[in-house]
């Protein structure tokens, strides 16, 4: 998710994901890539925080995580600077009140290919992974769980048999060395896979894509999951999202949605601005009929008969709702919405941009809550 934009406006709630198959697959090791060290620097932090890694199940696991806050349009700016979105460096005070608020995750969305080197190593910048590392600790110091994912870089990640080759082995090196970087981490570190894979700019983006591409992601999350584990140490048994094709939750999606090597510890990442017209395109401000609720409820069951039959546990990376002078509207959406998902033992993760006037319920600036029922109501669910 980033910016409102006219692209998308034109987004549907439904997204999807697909099978996998063996065709274009990429051999690189991912020995190839050397562990990066952290230079001895006051800025890096001096130890790791929290190096426990629990027998926890998934689902256990994902209860803990309670409620969570999304650091969205920062780190994941289509951007060198991270203030390109209108969004000021992230402090420390800034994640202190978000856990002070009761959210007990931090998802971190991060853009890789603007501090990435040439093929063929596809070196990140040390400085960046120092800079992801010190946000993550904010939150880990306040015993928060961090998601640190692949966000934005839809540039390259395309799902096609024909650019498979190319983006499995950018895939496996660029996930080797976030890996290694945060590998002495307990388990209140996990990795996201991707964001919300997809063609981008393909008619059937937010349809769910075609058959093609919802086997490619499959792959793309399959290396991507096996160069994490490669690493060895806590990655070797560290709690792993995997998103549907788009992070959607549509028939084909879910149907063709595959857990790679069906890994014990790899838990579904999903998002949903339901209803669209409501949460994402702002054209209907109003929401809380007997109607309203029905729907939204209809569509968390098919959620649940999905992966509940498999004994999957799920988070909801990204939902929320734009505002459109409706506050009052737009708490009860988010008190049913987050409640909905507490009572399926599902991690609710609001979508928060910065902009008030869209996502934005937290002020980053004055470190103040502009919607601070709206967070309250999302904080209580999961209580």
């Amino acid at each position: 998710m980033k910016n409102i934009s006219p692209l998308l406006i034109l987004m549907s709630i439904s997204f999807l994901i697909g099978c996998s198959s063996t065709e274009n697959q990429v051999n690189t090791s991912s020995e190839e890539i050397d562990n990066i060290e952290t230079p001895s620097d006051d800025s890096v932090p001096g130890e790791t925080i929290n190096e426990t890694m629990r027998d926890i199940s998934p689902k256990e696991f994902v209860l803990d995580m309670g409620s969570g806050w999304n650091l969205g349009n920062t780190l994941d700016t289509e951007d060198v600077d991270v203030t390109a979105w209108g969004n000021p460096l992230t402090t420390k005070p800034m994640i202190d009140e978000i856990a002070n608020m009761g959210f007990k995750t931090l998802r971190l969305p991060v853009t890789w290919q603007y501090h990435t080197g040439s093929a063929p190593d596809y070196i990140l910048e040390s400085d960046w992974l120092d800079t992801v590392e010190n946000i993550a600790n904010y939150a880990l110091s306040n015993n928060m769980y961090v998601i640190i994912n692949i966000h934005h870089d839809d540039e390259w990640i395309v799902p096609t048999y024909e650019n498979a080759p190319y983006v499995k082995d950018r895939l496996i090196k660029i996930w080797t060395q976030i890996a290694n970087k945060f590998k002495p981490y307990g388990d209140y570190v996990i990795f996201e896979t991707l964001n919300e894979p997809r063609y981008e700019g393909s008619p059937e983006e937010w349809e769910g894509g075609t058959e093609e591409g919802r086997d490619v992601v499959n792959q793309y999350h399959q290396v991507s999951v096996d160069a994490i584990r490669a690493t060895g140490g806590n990655n070797a048994i560290r709690k792993i999202m995997v998103s549907t094709y788009a992070a959607g939750t549509g028939e084909n999606v879910l149907e063709d949605y595959l857990v790679p090597n069906n890994d014990e510890n790899i838990i579904v990442s999903i998002h949903s601005y339901s209803p669209y017209l409501f949460s994402l395109a702002g054209t209907d401000p109003t929401w809380g009929t007997d109607e309203d609720k029905a729907q939204l409820t209809e569509e968390f069951n098919v959620i649940q008969a999905k992966f509940e039959t498999e004994g999957r546990a799920v988070v909801m990376g990204e939902w929320g709702s734009t505002f459109s002078n409706n506050e009052n509207d737009r708490l009860v959406h988010a008190e049913f919405y987050a409640n909905l998902c507490a009572e399926r033992g599902i991690c609710p993760i609001w979508w928060d941009n910065g902009n008030a006037s869209e996502f934005g319920i937290f002020n980053r600036n004055t470190l103040e809550w502009v919607y601070p029922e709206i967070a309250d109501a999302i904080v209580d669910a999961t209580r």
